[in-house]
């Protein structure tokens, strides 16, 4: 059986804790889509990480972790963050990373952060991990598949195209160096040494596991809202963030995907540029975002202070909707303890109309929330295991949202660490 584990808005919804959870009683968990420029944050018995590009299992001697083929693959980010498990006393994890999976190239970080510069104040917001021109590369049919590194003539022939192609855009649109056939080779022999223990055919290791009934989980990077078609484009990434592409980017048969858990945090935030309607600013917002996570709501990744807003029940049911959410994980419920009242937005005002829809970005973007005030609970409700013992106007609170977004609410996560869960 295949599970999926994905976020409903705009990423940075907890997914990390909730698959490390699950992963407990999974046997195989895959990366199936998405670089380095998002990270998961877990607690656990080891201590706290953030992962970038290992799937947030690798903490289970039992499990195998997989690098899918719909990954953008950051080597050296890979073998440095395997390298700080292991420094830090968790076991060498079982890692498999996929022959079909393509290589984030060092010009693909350098032509990110470029054009963010040329952008200026219209730029992307983008964390300059070279996820655009990698997925660009990939769909223009000239990436680097890893199962390429062992072919030298391919790689030669590659190499040269690329530097017949890059150079013009770096001197004449971004006045900057230009790359050598000798230099991508050099680079491309590394990736080639590092990665060679890992690589595999992942497809047919997933297709056999099935078969054997193994549990897989699938671990999804960002949210619904970073989708590139059913997201807030173009403020969105450039891979599928939809469970439905975990089929695709992990070599499985759609129909095996049985269980969707979509992520939702208890109030909003999102890293980057793009429509956010329900965004609160000023000292407000940095009250929800130093009580939010476990030491405050700043980027896994970029360490950027994430744009904090109110739960919004338009986007989430339009986010769990089109993940095709079999039940929702409800993350960061203690962090509202502090507040008298709790704002939710449960409508869009456009144009003097107002809307439960979730709408194209034009008309994102002059929606204003329509806010429905619900009162707080006043205390820290950290320790609790069981629903029943959740102050009242906590349960009203996550029922009051289940009802609005019309998905179940299976777990709810009132802290940080692993067992920092109640399951309903």
């Amino acid at each position: 059986m295949v599970q999926a584990i994905v976020g409903a808005n705009w990423g940075d919804e907890g997914k990390g804790k909730i698959t490390d959870m699950l992963a407990e009683k999974a046997d195989i968990i895959v990366r199936f889509q998405g670089g380095a420029n998002a990270g998961h944050t877990i607690i656990n018995n080891y201590g706290k990480f953030a992962l970038h590009t290992l799937p947030s299992g690798v903490f289970y001697a039992h499990t195998t972790s997989i690098i899918g083929n719909g990954v953008a693959l950051n080597i050296p980010l890979l073998t440095k963050e395997l390298r700080s498990l292991v420094d830090r006393g968790v076991p060498m994890p079982h890692i498999l990373v996929s022959d079909r999976a393509q290589i984030v190239m060092s010009y693909h970080i350098l032509l990110d952060s470029y054009e963010e510069e040329r952008l200026g104040g219209k730029s992307f917001g983008s964390t300059k991990s070279g996820i655009a021109p990698f997925y660009s590369d990939k769909f223009a049919k000239i990436g680097f598949q890893v199962s390429e590194l062992f072919d030298e003539d391919t790689l030669k022939e590659k190499a040269q195209r690329i530097c017949d192609l890059k150079n013009p855009i770096l001197e004449h649109l971004y006045h900057k160096p230009l790359l050598t056939v000798e230099g991508l080779l050099e680079e491309l022999h590394g990736y080639r040494d590092s990665i060679a223990p890992f690589v595999g055919n992942t497809g047919a290791f997933l297709s056999q596991a099935l078969k054997d009934g193994k549990t897989v989980l699938l671990e999804g990077q960002l949210g619904t809202l970073k989708d590139p078609d059913h997201g807030i484009y173009p403020m969105v990434t450039s891979s599928s963030t939809l469970a439905g592409y975990g089929a695709v980017g992990a070599g499985v048969p759609p129909y095996e995907i049985r269980r969707i858990v979509a992520v939702c945090k208890a109030y909003s935030s999102a890293v980057g540029a793009g429509a956010f309607v329900s965004e609160i600013f000023g000292e407000e917002a940095d009250a929800l975002r130093n009580h939010g996570g476990d030491g405050g709501e700043y980027g896994a990744t970029t360490g950027r202070p994430r744009r904090m807003g109110w739960f919004d029940c338009v986007a989430s049911r339009y986010g769990c909707r089109m993940q095709g959410a079999t039940e929702v994980a409800f993350t960061v419920l203690d962090a509202l303890g502090y507040l008298d009242e709790i704002p939710v937005c449960v409508g869009y005002e456009i144009d003097g109309e107002v809307t439960a829809d979730f709408p194209t970005t034009a008309r994102l973007e002059k929606a204003k929330p329509v806010l429905e005030v619900l009162p707080g609970w006043k205390c820290d409700i950290r320790g609790i295991r069981r629903y029943e013992e959740l102050p009242e106007n906590c349960r009203n609170y996550i029922e009051f949202v289940e009802k609005q977004i019309g998905f179940p609410i299976t777990m709810v996560s009132n802290g940080p660490a692993r067992e920092d869960i109640i399951y309903r």
